[in-house]
């Protein structure tokens, strides 16, 4: 009998505690409803269609599966758009690249890496630009104005990213020739991967072309004396003879 009673007391402490549970999860969700609610509620222009707290969290509670259901498909949407973007630009079709990247920040507009992807492929479709309809300077400076912007932004959103501020670089030293501008984001590259052989060339050549030689002459001596590579050692020393007999004329 005494184990009788024990085993009732034990399945009424579950169903309590059961019970308990599953009125926090209820009040946690309608907490949940009633937020949302509100912010909807608040978004809505003075003179738009009354919308009530109360309904507003009933049509959310009626439709949230759907709309989880949704939220997720468009998060699948957005990476198919961006591995199809990526493997476009691998194989050189940067025109389709970047109507798949228009495709994928739809989706996606925080992600930093569709940005610095767009600024690739912009830049790209710049320099290969042969004005076939009569109009290729203005479009040179649309896709070259669309990399700029999209290597900034995705700097907005993430300050520590490095590929763009190569990206901004390469594009402010060769193709804007704008090498002030691309100095101090090579210099902040550089203290993030300050072994790149490839970011010191680019930094010496914005060096060079600001005549800050001593600069310039500082980054071929640090190239030479990290690269293993004869030809990019042969490179960096003659163009540090270069800039010496310049400075010395």
């Amino acid at each position: 009998m005494k184990k009788i009673k024990e085993t009732i007391v034990g399945i009424l402490v579950v169903l309590i505690l059961g019970t308990l549970v599953f009125g926090v999860y209820r009040n946690a969700k309608s907490k949940t409803h009633q937020d949302l609610a509100k912010r909807i509620a608040e978004l809505s222009p003075r003179g738009g269609p009354p919308e009530t707290i109360e309904g507003l969290k009933k049509a959310i509670a009626l439709y949230e599966t759907q709309i989880e259901l949704n939220v997720k498909e468009g998060a699948q949407t957005g990476t198919y758009w961006k591995i199809l973007a990526i493997r476009l630009a691998d194989r050189g079709s940067h025109r389709d690249a970047l109507a798949a990247l228009e495709r994928a920040l739809y989706y996606n507009s925080e992600d930093p890496v569709l940005f610095y992807l767009t600024g690739v492929s912009a830049g790209v479709v710049a320099k290969s630009a042969l004005g076939f309809s009569g109009n290729s300077g203005n479009e040179k400076e649309h896709y070259f104005a669309l990399a700029e912007s999209s290597y900034i932004r995705a700097l907005q959103m993430d300050g520590e990213y490095p590929k763009p501020m190569y990206g901004l670089g390469i594009l402010y030293t060769f193709e804007l020739n704008r090498p002030a501008e691309a100095i101090p984001y090579l210099e902040h590259y550089l203290r993030l991967l300050s072994s790149d052989i490839a970011g010191m060339f680019v930094l010496a050549r914005a060096y060079y072309m600001t005549e800050n030689y001593n600069g310039a002459v500082e980054m071929y001596d640090r190239i030479i004396t990290r690269t293993k590579d004869p030809k990019v050692k042969n490179e960096a020393e003659n163009n540090k003879d270069i800039i010496r007999s310049q400075m010395y004329e």
